[in-house]
């Protein structure tokens, strides 16, 4: 049989179920990868699941999101996750080492392996031929101690592409086209493979830049073959030796697909505040902006950063605007300035800030109220940015670099005219500067075994959570409409994120960009009869924190009834005993108000059956047929109140029935 490279990478991984869209399957994990903004939970979990080694190839845990010390409790978590380094087996890449995600692509990545991390961006790896999925910090803890990763087995969207980019675009207006023609729910459910002539053209780096936002598409992975391309690239970080060729079989076919010539893409930008919301740059040129930050994961290569290097040389930004700089890896600021070009972005009047994920987080660089910010980065959700009426727009950093110069909003193409300047030809190095000072290897078992955990006095041990209620009455604490992001359910940025460990302090936070009393109100039913959700289209997407899942369900969070879920969040609020339940009819959704009171009765029978759920609302005297979309696996997890304590309850199992062997 004829297999694309998403079916190869499956087939060879296959633990369970069969490979059929809709159905869950299992996979074994090669890798794991985790940040600090959700490790210091996987270490936790890892603490809680009573893991002596890790049992993966490869764990790396990077500390790039919460790089500023405002005070003892990043120091604190940085310190913690260091010593479950020590302890647990895994990688410890240090502060200002580099974002996870070319971090990784540089250090660890192997085309033909599996990769899970507790961050949505993970995809990215699928530049190197990789099978890598974003996924709940449970879920990736799980995978550490060896367990398989369950999932519905993607569709797989095959895009061919096919020409070449023209001068004063690159690989984020690729990407930018994709959203502009599908949103950010066209990959649903879908693992999207690039294949076609084009792919010859764009470097590996240039796919991590697909990759990587292939998220905000909503698809569950994105990859690319591991052809020439790959093997240069990994010649280039002195790795040519982990290259293995990966191809689609030549009649291989596709369950969706689709085409982009290169050649007629032009600058495209994300308008504020989606992914998804798409134009040309020149259909908004001319509104004045006052910061632009170069950086992220999603723009991470050494050319990302090159170009705006060489556009800028010689020149000065606008007065009055923010030029900001986050290179993406020490390697990558080595070779920068090796280049010379860290020099020419100084001279123009860049900011060069630290290593690490810094604005695309929300720590740091927020812009001002009112004004304009352009980024190169993945997401521009309400108040991301750590300003909570922020306008942020993303692009390639060709777009980025013009508006630099100019203080407004500028297709790069203009520059010619503007400032008599011809698309910049660069030279990168053919070999990259190597530094392995800020990763330190995993110790030996024996020595492990003696390492304690360095617990801060702000991390707190996880919640325990009961079983799910067979009848659930309570109120709706709140309705939300569609789109509702994991960064709107629990906020990130230097205010919220240095609680990620203290689970108590962090509820308080908990959709505070949507309705700051929701906490408050929420508590006073947590230990009564707690209270409900309701969501309209793709609730939860975004983010892959499962914060956004915990907190709620520590303020009493019962069940969410939406019109439909993102993927990683809904798996994550199975992983914490919340029931996330569908309208059969989308229009019920409208027929539901803040205070009303839910009724649901046998939930158990029709979790295990199938059927149908009917909710009765108790203050209107109306009825809504709900559905699940859960697995039998995750019934019977959900039942347990949550992965955790449904694995014990397996684990203690199987030791009883191997004891009740021996006797």
């Amino acid at each position: 049989m004829a297999y694309n490279v998403a079916q190869k990478l499956i087939a060879s991984h296959l633990v369970t179920g069969e490979m059929l869209p809709g159905r869950e399957i299992g996979l074994h994990i090669d890798q794991t990868l985790t940040q600090d903004a959700t490790g210091t939970l996987v270490m936790l979990e890892l603490e809680a699941l009573g893991l002596d080694q890790a049992q993966t190839e490869v764990s790396v845990q990077y500390v790039d999101h919460n790089l500023l010390q405002a005070d003892s409790r990043n120091a604190e978590d940085h310190d913690f996750l260091r010593s479950a380094c020590r302890r647990f087996g895994l990688w410890f890449s240090k502060a200002g080492n580099g974002v996870s995600h070319p971090t990784h692509m540089q250090r660890f990545g192997i085309p033909g392996k599996t990769m899970v991390g507790s961050d949505s961006h993970t995809p990215a790896a699928g530049s190197l031929g990789m099978l890598a999925i974003g996924v709940g910090g449970t879920e990736v803890a799980l995978a550490i101690a060896g367990e398989p990763l369950y999932l519905k087995m993607p569709e797989i969207w095959g895009v061919r592409l096919t020409g070449k980019l023209p001068p004063w675009t690159s690989a984020k207006d690729i990407i930018l086209e994709m959203l502009r023609r599908h949103g950010v729910k066209g990959g649903r459910d879908r693992i999207i493979e690039y294949h076609g002539p084009g792919l010859a053209t764009l470097s590996a780096m240039d796919r991590h830049v697909i990759a990587n936002m292939g998220a905000e598409l909503g698809a569950t992975s994105t990859v690319f073959p591991a052809d020439d391309q790959v093997r240069a690239f990994l010649r280039s970080e002195q790795r040519e030796d982990d290259f293995t060729e990966l191809l689609a079989d030549s009649d291989a076919t596709y369950d969706v697909t689709d085409e982009i010539d290169l050649a007629t893409i032009e600058p495209l930008i994300a308008l504020p505040s989606s992914p998804g919301n798409v134009v040309p740059v020149q259909e908004v040129a001319g509104r004045a902006v006052a910061q632009v930050v170069i950086g992220s994961s999603a723009n991470p290569g050494l050319r990302d950063f090159a170009i705006v290097a060489a556009i800028t040389k010689g020149r000065q930004c606008h007065p009055g605007l923010s030029f900001d700089v986050n290179p993406s890896s020490r390697e990558i600021l080595q070779d920068l300035t090796k280049m010379g070009a860290t020099f020419d972005l100084i001279s123009a009047g860049a900011r060069l800030h630290q290593t690490g994920c810094m604005g695309c987080i929300g720590m740091g660089q927020a812009p001002a109220n009112g004004s304009n910010s352009l980024r190169t980065m993945p997401r521009n959700f309400p108040g991301r940015s750590g300003t909570k009426e922020d306008s942020v727009y993303l692009c390639s950093p060709e777009t980025a670099a013009a508006a630099a110069l100019t203080g407004t909003i500028t297709d790069p193409r203009d520059l010619t005219e503007l400032f008599d300047l011809e698309y910049p030809e660069i030279e990168l190095p053919e070999v990259s500067s190597v530094n392995l000072t800020m990763l330190e290897k995993p110790l030996a078992p024996e020595e492990a075994g003696k390492v304690a955990l360095v617990k801060g006095e702000n991390i707190s041990s996880l919640p325990v959570f009961g079983p799910l209620a067979d009848r659930i009455e309570a109120p709706v604490a709140l309705v939300v409409g569609n789109d509702v992001s994991t960064d709107e359910i629990l906020p990130a940025g230097a205010r919220v994120l240095p609680y990620r460990s203290n689970i108590p302090k962090l509820a308080e936070f908990t959709f505070d960009q949507v309705d700051p009393t929701y906490p408050a109100r929420a508590a006073r039913t947590r230990d009564s009869t707690g209270h409900i959700l309701v969501g309209g289209t793709n609730y939860g997407q975004g983010s892959s924190r499962e914060h956004a899942a915990i907190t709620p369900r520590f303020l009493g969070l019962r069940a969410v009834v939406a019109v439909s879920f993102a993927r990683i969040h809904w798996q994550n609020l199975a992983n914490f005993g919340v029931l996330a339940l569908e309208f059969t009819n989308a229009a019920d959704h409208d027929r539901i108000e803040q205070g009303d009171v839910l009724l649901l009765t046998g939930i158990h029978d029709a979790l295990v059956t199938g059927k149908e759920i009917l909710v009765q609302n108790e203050t209107r005297g109306e009825v809504y047929p709900v559905r699940h979309s859960l697995s039998s696996r995750q019934v019977d997890m959900l039942l347990a109140g949550g992965l955790i304590p449904w694995l014990r309850e397996r684990r203690a199992r199987d030791t009883r029935d191997v004891m009740k062997d021996w006797s």
